[in-house]
């Protein structure tokens, strides 16, 4: 039976109201024909209208499924639980790895009520601290939030970018430390950009992308270039340092040695981990290239004199440490310095005339400590099994900060005499009414479809009585040679803390077994990640660790992505899916932003063969009639520039027109937010309290 009713939201629209077990009310989606020939396929788009996320008919739309969503989410009692468990959690103080420039040492810190962290500074370690920088003054509403940063090598200018409501699009200013005044010139248009500075402090590099001559939040991102600007200069003033107009697709990145000798410019392309390298020997030469194509990937490191030491994977998946030495004819010569072992190496820094390097075990960090010829000289004792962060400096510093966190163990921070290899704890994350001691954290591992063998980290409240009916929350991404490692989360305590098992895939297409594992994940091998996801919660519900009727698969990105394609492919799996901001339209992703940049990830639709596999896998194509997919909490954001949210839009209209039973279709949509970072802290804990809830009222209580 339907019923109908008017509302009127800027013009009037027509909602139906399908009456079923489950209440469910659907804003009627116009359908447009809309049919694309490609490689010969009839590809039907009916709802490529809602590409158009800034029209007034979109926004409309998207409030209609909002008032849905807010009224359906309300209704439950887990999301009060949820929300006032998070607000206990949040009032922790929580504090970033600190920086040292100059004489001062600079960090992130929160006291737990701010909507944004605040930049810290002291002068020395026993100092006071003072506010540096407050991205809380910039808003009200703390929509607007500090995004990069770069402190001067002296310390004594901080050049940030600010990010306005969730944006990639980023505006660069600097601060005078001495005077605490922030300088007058402003740069804008800036894109995936960091601030590398000149070793003088005389001003950054940054790359800025052409202002877009439309919609900001859609318009194609290419053709960056790379300029420098000098303080106290106009942006109108900047030198352009490189540009490569016949080549759109490339992209830029700077380091400048300590000394001041030597520039190195990476040029990528898309996504691709692989990186043409150039040097420029000093401002008056131009680059040379030393790696004229894509063949591998190159980080500088630092140098004394003309050694130059990079990160590479050149002939080596797991990574190795090359030295690159300068001739005085300006000829080169590489030669390998820390061989490539049978652990991938997934973070690397030279201090003090040492290389420390991070390598995984199991999607867990070892650390080892080097000399400049390579030879070993110790490891680093880790309180346990967890991942570490940090290392940051450079050459001459004498003293680094890490930190080390895993499933169950808030974040501690150390700090590290270099020339001795000693630590010593400088902060212990402390939140209140926990102890790591009451929660329970292992590392199993399970054959996905074709007999690999995939680390899943499982933990849970130890009082919690495991069972199919328990309700499990199964993470994963799988891509991009991003790897997913054991980290603390407020968010999955929360979780926990209502009696839910986490449960943390570490996927192929990730980087935790180096190359070989993303390759695995990536292209033509892509569903080998949706595989190790479904066989996950197989595996899970095979040692009685939850059930298809109590678990629940989320992912955000490329992680949403996954979660869409695995919830297709095996609708009667799981009790709740919840894509966030996810890659929905694998044959369109292209059209929008930066998307054309994943292509080498997942391949370019002009390519027959590539074509054919995204079509196979694509969320949005793949929703067939009359199949009882699971009930589904879509999440995205208004500002989400990175994946557009049409691609959330159009998968949630094509799944409520095409649901073949009474398990609702939420969409849930964020204002004045993006892709998730700068989120501020208010917003983030009543998504996961929406999200948290609307999955344990499924799973305790059924649809309703």
């Amino acid at each position: 039976m339907k019923n109908k009713r008017y509302l009127f939201l800027g013009f009037i629209c027509l909602l139906v109201i399908q009456s079923c077990a489950s209440i469910k009310e659907y804003p009627v989606t116009k359908k447009v024909s809309q049919v694309d020939l490609l490689h010969g396929v009839e590809v039907e788009d009916p709802y490529r209208w809602l590409e158009d996320f800034t029209s007034e008919e979109v926004e409309t739309w998207v409030g209609l499924q909002n008032n849905l969503s807010k009224r359906y989410l309300k209704r439950n009692k887990y999301k009060k639980r949820i929300k006032e468990n998070l607000e206990s959690i949040w009032v922790s103080e929580s504090k970033s790895i600190p920086q040292i420039r100059g004489d001062a040492i600079f960090y992130f810190f929160n006291d737990g009520s701010w909507e944004q962290s605040k930049l810290m500074k002291q002068d020395c370690i026993d100092c006071p601290s003072e506010v540096t920088i407050d991205p809380n003054t910039f808003s009200n509403d703390g929509t607007v939030s500090l995004s990069n940063l770069s402190i001067s090598p002296n310390g004594k200018f901080i050049a940030y970018s600010i990010s306005d409501g969730g944006s990639d699009w980023k505006t660069w200013k600097v601060l005078d430390v001495g005077s605490n005044q922030v300088l007058e010139n402003s740069i804008k248009w800036t894109k995936f950009s960091s601030g590398s500075w000149e070793a003088d402090s005389s001003g950054f590099y940054y790359q800025k992308y052409p202002e877009p001559k439309e919609v900001a939040l859609s318009e194609i991102n290419r053709s960056p270039k790379l300029y420098f600007h000098k303080i106290g200069t106009s942006q109108q003033e900047d030198l352009l340092v490189y540009d490569r107009p016949e080549e759109p697709n490339w992209s830029w990145n700077i380091d400048v040695s300590e000394d001041g000798k030597y520039r190195i410019l990476y040029v990528g392309e898309g996504t691709d981990e692989s990186n043409r390298l150039y040097i420029q020997f000093d401002k008056d030469h131009s680059f040379i290239p030393v790696i004229a194509e894509l063949e591998a990937t190159y980080i500088f490191l630092g140098n004394k004199g003309s050694d130059l030491w990079f990160f590479t994977n050149k002939n080596a998946p797991n990574g190795k440490i090359v030295k690159l030495k300068i001739n005085k004819n300006e000829s080169f010569l590489w030669e390998d310095v820390i061989n490539e072992t049978t652990l991938a190496i997934s973070g690397f820094s030279l201090i003090n005339n040492k290389f420390v390097i991070e390598y995984l075990k199991d999607s867990q960090s070892k650390v080892s400590f080097f000399d400049l010829k390579g030879e070993f000289l110790s490891g680093l004792d880790l309180p346990s099994n967890g991942s570490v962060s940090g290392f940051n400096g450079k050459i001459s510093d004498r003293y680094t900060y890490f930190s080390f966190t895993n499933y169950v163990t808030p974040t501690k921070i150390y700090k590290m005499d270099m020339e001795t290899l000693v630590f010593e704890e400088y902060w212990e994350e402390s939140l209140p009414n926990f102890n790591s001691s009451d929660y329970f954290t292992e590392l199993r591992f399970f054959n996905s479809k074709d007999g690999t063998k995939v680390p899943l980290h499982i933990t849970y409240k130890k009082d919690t009585l495991i069972k199919a009916d328990t309700p499990v929350l199964l993470y994963g991404y799988g891509g991009f040679n991003i790897s997913i490692l054991p980290s603390f989360s407020k968010t999955y305590l929360a979780w926990m803390n209502q009696g839910g098992v986490v449960a943390v895939a570490n996927l192929r297409g990730g980087s935790e077994y180096g190359d070989a594992w993303h390759e695995a994940g990536m292209l033509l091998n892509k569903q080998n990640v949706f595989d190790d996801f479904a066989y996950a919660a197989k595996f899970l519900h095979s040692e009685n660790i939850g059930s298809s009727k109590s678990t629940v698969i989320q992912g955000r990105s490329n992680g949403g992505l996954l979660v869409g394609a695995t919830m297709l492919q095996n609708p009667s799996l799981f009790a709740v899916t919840i894509p966030q901001v996810g890659v929905m339209d694998m044959l369109r992703f292209s059209k929008f932003t930066i998307g054309w940049a994943w292509e080498s990830d997942y391949g370019s639709v002009e390519d027959r063969q590539a074509f054919f596999n995204l079509l196979s896998y694509s969320p949005y194509h793949n929703i067939k009639a009359g199949i009882c997919y699971p009930p589904t909490l879509i999440t995205t954001a208004n500002r989400d520039d990175r994946v557009v949210p049409s691609h959330s839009f159009k998968f949630a209209a094509r799944l409520q027109e095409l649901q073949g039973c009474d398990n609702p279709v939420l969409l849930r949509v964020e204002t004045r937010a993006g892709h998730g970072s700068g989120t501020p802290r208010n917003k983030r804990i009543e998504e996961i309290a929406d999200i948290y809830g609307y999955a344990l009222s499924v799973i305790k209580e059924g649809v309703n």
